[in-house]
């Protein structure tokens, strides 16, 4: 940390991991107490503004997002936290972690000398605070650096790049202790704002959702961010708050996260404008996450791993309306188009346990430099 005068100077690096872009900050680059760190952050944003205008957030959900990394406390390469900060309010939560940005940390690790590569490929074991789980990616690498280039292509994402593979097998009960929080496949909740009791299923592994079928909040599930409308995100928003209270966890959060789930159907992607058929996908899926809420322009990694697992998972919600696969593959169809994931779970003895869970993200490195905060801001 460096002063200039009225102005604070911190060193950031700016990365997009699979549709979403963070800013990087190290931990001890940061104030320790946290509100003060928050109060940093917040700044650096330009947050709680609609548009962000005095920070450096994009002013989109997909957009204001944030890894801080620090030297692994367990055993790990490092230590990393997710922090989505909210644009409307003075507020970082640090209730999820974040797949997307989880690829961007396998390629920062790599550039960032945290990890010695073997040849053309890195092993990046990254510890997550936000769910006290471990984390693997495998990283190609060029030159040293993480790769930039390559033919996989990610639907919400322009062109190709190089494929980061994520593995969340470890990470099943990282919100709750367990792989399904209640001890069933699916539960019935009792949501008064909706004057109805749905059948839902909560799952936890790479974030705890709470997974439901679309009508019962109104939804087709072929909405997208320009689609989806007021009185839907008011159906959504009774469900996470009744989906929370069952659990017994606080609400007004990011967890669970609401996933609405319906049969394959075509539909025209956002963004691109190409018609996705509904054989190219194993199920329809929606998320409205965020604070306040709002329908993520494709599909946050973390919630497809679980949508994955959860579809493999005889009696859930999301089990129930899966087509059939052959193979470990499952593909959801998401409003930007559709994302592939691996995922095998096996019962012994009454016990599941999940054997894969698994997808790619391209991540690229954006910028680097420093960021200014005031310095009645960082001295609080």
């Amino acid at each position: 940390m460096t002063s200039l005068s009225e102005q604070m100077r911190i060193r950031f690096v700016l990365i997009r991991g699979g549709t979403s872009k963070a800013l990087f900050l190290r931990r001890h680059e940061l104030p320790a107490d946290p509100v003060r760190r928050d109060r940093v952050i917040l700044e650096l944003f330009g947050s709680p503004d609609a548009r962000q205008i005095d920070g450096l957030g994009g002013a989109d959900l997909l957009t204001s997002k944030l890894a801080i990394i620090g030297a692994a406390t367990t055993d790990a390469d490092l230590d990393y936290t997710f922090g989505q900060v909210s644009i409307t309010e003075s507020r970082v939560s640090y209730d999820i972690n974040c797949g997307n940005i989880s690829a961007g940390v396998g390629a920062y690790a790599v550039d960032e000398g945290l990890v010695e590569p073997a040849d053309d490929q890195a092993h990046v074991r990254m510890y997550n605070t936000n769910t006290q789980r471990i984390l693997l990616a495998e990283v190609p690498v060029v030159g040293g650096l993480a790769a930039v280039a390559g033919d996989f292509q990610m639907d919400g994402v322009p062109g190709t790049g190089a494929p980061i593979l994520l593995d969340y097998q470890h990470t099943a009960g990282g919100a709750t202790g367990a792989l399904l929080p209640t001890g069933h496949e699916r539960d019935s909740l009792a949501i008064p704002e909706l004057s109805t009791t749905a059948e839902v299923s909560f799952v936890d592994i790479g974030n705890l959702c709470v997974f439901f079928p679309a009508k019962v909040a109104g939804m087709t599930g072929l909405e997208d961010s320009t689609t989806l409308t007021g009185d839907q995100i008011a159906a959504v928003k009774a469900i996470q708050y009744a989906a929370a209270g069952k659990l017994g966890i606080s609400t007004g959060g990011l967890v669970p996260i609401p996933v609405a789930v319906a049969a394959p159907a075509s539909y025209t992607a956002y963004g691109s404008g190409q018609v996705v058929g509904s054989e190219e996908m194993s199920l329809l899926a929606r998320v409205v996450g965020g604070i306040p809420l709002a329908m993520h322009k494709a599909y946050p990694g973390t919630a497809g791993v679980c949508t994955a697992v959860a579809a493999r998972i005889p009696g859930t919600v999301v089990a129930e309306i899966t087509a059939p696969g052959d193979g470990d593959t499952l593909t959801i169809g998401h409003p930007s188009g559709t994302m592939p994931i691996w995922a095998r779970v096996r019962s012994t003895a009454g016990e599941l346990v999940v054997e894969r869970a698994a997808y790619a993200r391209t991540a690229r490195r954006l910028a680097e430099g420093y960021a200014f905060v005031r310095r009645s801001t960082w001295e609080g």
